[in-house]
């Protein structure tokens, strides 16, 4: 998937943007970045952290005060993602809505891409 000229690579929904904007301001960061790196019984896992600044090379998508940068070994795999928060009984985080996963596994922490 290839993302259009204009349009942001990821999206968030708007619970994701309160509880990124709330991170935000209760740790004093810039914002959260997303990346990739190997890992788990699928291959691939999502990794967030906070960031006091952005890389040159991070893409930067910011919605209603909540800032994402995307670290750029993860951008070809984000494209077209939809970053969601939820909250159950059991647990509450994020959810990441990415139609480049061709599999995940049973615990739902690890991915794999489908080829590019």
């Amino acid at each position: 998937m290839f993302s259009v000229p204009g349009t942001p690579p990821v999206t968030m929904t708007d619970a994701a943007a309160t509880e990124i904007a709330r991170l935000m301001a209760e740790g004093d960061t810039e914002g959260l970045r997303i990346g990739i790196k190997k890992g788990g019984c699928a291959g691939m896992e999502y990794t967030m952290e906070y960031v006091a600044e952005a890389d040159p090379h991070d893409e930067v998508v910011e919605m209603n005060g909540a800032r994402v940068l995307i670290a750029p070994m993860a951008q070809m795999f984000l494209f077209g993602t939809e970053i969601d928060y939820e909250v159950s009984l059991l647990e509450s985080g994020f959810k990441f809505n990415n139609p480049n996963v061709s599999e995940a596994c049973g615990c739902g922490e690890s991915i794999k891409f489908a080829d590019m």
